[in-house]
């Protein structure tokens, strides 16, 4: 999963990185609606956490700005108490559901993940094809019914081909959904090569299908029937 948390409440946004970082959920921060704009204008996500009292603008901006961008992605919306027609208006404008300050993190969390799975597995906690099966929940990775052991980045690797199933992804998909702005620092993308590699390998364990396809010179495929 990757996620943008918009908000700029500098110590509630530590607090609710450092709670996703813990669940493994790739996050990225920014604090104004510029940066926001700019974010997902060059970038994708599966989620947005929206705060709408931000300092240079409403959250709802954004909210009506990534359901004309990308209408697959989910976006929670975070609001003061008091602030009932702000909810009515997010939720008008396409916002997948709300959360009311102050919240605990079990709670945001919670909510992350079920909007995820509604978002990209139907509400299923568990996704199947032919002899893999993967829960989300757990986070295990099954082969024939036999468990497969995977690093994160190869799990990250897995699921973003599961929700892309059929789909052709270039390098720079895959490198920017893993690692964020952090893959501006790469000089190649040769490491990709090795993540992909390397689950290949573990996912034709167990007489397991290497369901994996490059698609030359452009990248990478999951097909479901082989």
């Amino acid at each position: 999963m990757k996620l943008l948390l918009i908000e700029d409440n500098k110590e509630l946004a530590n607090d609710v990185s450092a709670a996703l970082k813990d669940q493994k959920i790739n996050i990225e921060h920014v604090d104004t609606l510029i940066q926001a704009k700019e974010k997902i204008g060059v970038y994708e996500y599966d989620i947005l956490v929206v705060d709408l009292g931000l300092p240079d603008g409403n959250g709802l901006e954004i909210v009506k700005l990534i359901k004309q961008v990308d209408p697959n992605t989910g976006v929670l919306i975070v609001t003061a108490r008091d602030s009932v027609d702000d909810k009515v208006l997010g939720l008008e404008l396409g916002a997948d559901d709300y959360i009311t300050k102050p919240f605990h993190m079990a709670e945001l969390i919670a909510r992350v993940r079920s909007l995820f799975r509604r978002k990209k597995f139907k509400g299923s906690n568990t996704i199947e094809i032919g002899e893999l099966k993967v829960d989300i929940l757990s986070k295990s990775v099954f082969i024939n019914d036999q468990e497969i052991e995977l690093t994160k980045k190869e799990y990250d690797l897995l699921v973003y081909f599961l929700y892309n199933k059929d789909k052709m992804l270039t390098k720079e998909n895959i490198a920017e959904h893993l690692w964020g702005d952090h893959i501006d620092q790469a000089d190649s993308f040769d490491f990709i090569y090795s993540h992909i590699k390397n689950l290949r390998k573990k996912l034709q364990k167990n007489r397991g299908v290497d369901r994996i396809k490059s698609v030359y010179g452009m990248g990478y495929k999951f097909t479901t029937t082989v």
